[in-house]
């Protein structure tokens, strides 16, 4: 028994054309032996609700980069109570907050951007036929991805990633480097710290099992925290192979490395995952 924390676009889902269809029958298998399957990912609430309908998942998810968590009302499975998180709940989903409103990412960005004397364009700064061009996603798709709550997306700038990097924190936030994006987010938040509060939840509501295994996956330097969070870590190469930046992780830390990009690599990895588990499903 694990809980599954994915990451989504160039992972679960193909690098270019967003597709799942060969994670399909593995997915059916992690629902029948009652493994979560945690999205952890840049992506909105909007988008992964969507994603989560087309894949009849009941778990929680993790959203813009870990800056919030969401997951059904009194779901037994995961227990919060006296973690030390920000919590609201709505008729269908509790959200805890790790991270800062929408409204003050977009401050903030303009801030930054005063700082170093250069624009920096937001995700919220372009026009959707803009953002089509760039993403290649239809529009109602990004219309969804426009939906934000946390953090806002934006273009790598001309000034060097470190100064900018080091001036984010002095303001108590921080950056990660997407494949597609910057994304500027708050200090508290982090992929790596919403799976260790779900790890710790799910603990707090089952005390009298043995510590619960962790698998993670993920392809971007922006999965990094996730990966360095979990017990048994999974790399999805992309078209090209892994991404340099998670290359001296892998061989370093003894990181497991997907045959194949994209959903066929996560799916033969995760299966690989519960055959040496021995699980009678994966048989």
């Amino acid at each position: 028994m694990f809980l599954c924390f994915t990451d989504l676009d160039g992972t679960l889902l193909n690098h270019d054309d967003y597709r799942y269809d060969a994670a399909i029958p593995t997915i059916q298998t992690l629902k029948q032996a009652g493994i979560p399957i945690i999205p952890t990912t840049s992506k909105t609430k909007a988008e992964v609700l969507d994603l989560r309908e087309s894949l009849g998942l009941k778990d929680p998810f993790i959203v813009e980069n870990g800056s919030g968590i969401f997951l059904e009302p009194g779901d037994p499975r995961f227990d919060f109570s006296e973690l030390d998180v920000a919590m609201t709940t709505e008729a269908t989903l509790t959200t805890i907050t790790l991270g800062i409103s929408y409204a003050q990412a977009r401050q903030s960005l303009q801030n930054l951007a005063q700082q170093i004397g250069e624009p920096l364009t937001g995700f919220g700064d372009l026009s959707l036929e803009a953002l089509q061009d760039l993403t290649q996603l239809p529009l109602e798709a990004l219309k969804q991805a426009g939906d934000r709550q946390f953090s806002e997306p934006f273009l790598r700038p001309q000034t060097d990633l470190a100064q900018l990097e080091s001036l984010a924190k002095k303001a108590g936030l921080q950056i990660l480097v997407g494949n597609r994006f910057c994304h500027l987010l708050g200090a508290g938040a982090g992929k790596g710290r919403a799976v260790q509060l779900l790890q710790q939840a799910w603990q707090k509501a089952h005390p009298d099992q043995p510590p619960i295994k962790t698998l993670g996956l993920g392809d971007s330097p922006n999965d990094l925290s996730l990966l360095e969070a979990v017990d048994v870590v999974i790399a999805v190469p992309g078209p090209e192979g892994v991404n340099p930046k998670l290359a001296s992780h892998i061989q370093e830390q003894g990181w497991l490395v997907a045959p194949y990009p994209g959903a066929k690599g996560w799916a033969a990895a995760v299966e690989k995952q519960l055959n040496e588990l021995d699980h009678p499903l994966a048989r």
